[in-house]
């Protein structure tokens, strides 16, 4: 993880000074060898991207075409593959987007939740996501509502807690 003084304070955080958070993880492809990435976190982007010298040394080809809107409403379309990500200690496989020549590299909504890591903004780090599981059961509470006239039974599973 890149950690810089902001040049006007003695704050010490991550790329604090443009409010961006930025992380270094390994890819690879299928057991192949490891590549280090920095990536810029971009929580409202789904997939995450891939310059192009770097899934072309690794080596990925696109299994599918995808259309993406950018930020002005420009619309592209990109070759979507899928790589290994791994960070401190953790790795998952997740698709990316096969990136262009200028295109940069970025750590997408997807790719996070698969290695169980969630943005906390607030302090401008990757956080373990809490998990949680939420099972079938028989056990359903059965609770009044109304529907604006008349009583009707609302059946609701709590077995998740």
């Amino acid at each position: 993880m890149r950690v810089r003084a902001c040049p006007d304070t003695s704050v010490v955080a991550i790329d604090a000074c443009m409010g961006l958070v930025r992380v270094e993880m390994d890819i690879s492809r299928d057991g192949g060898p490891r590549h280090a990435v920095e990536f810029l976190v971009d929580s409202g982007a789904v997939y995450s991207v891939l310059p192009q010298r770097v899934w072309r040394a690794l080596k990925l080809k696109p299994q599918r075409t995808l259309q993406f809107s950018l930020a002005d409403g420009t619309r592209i379309r990109r070759g979507v593959s899928e790589c290994r990500f791994s960070y401190l200690g953790v790795a998952a496989s997740s698709p990316v987007v096969l990136g262009e020549r200028r295109d940069e590299a970025l750590l997408g909504t997807v790719t996070l939740e698969t290695l169980g890591l969630v943005l906390n903004p607030f302090e401008r780090t990757l956080k373990p996501m809490r998990m949680i599981l939420a099972r079938g059961s028989r056990s359903l509470v059965t609770t009044p509502s109304y529907n604006g006239r008349f009583p009707v039974a609302a059946r609701v599973d709590l077995s998740f807690l």
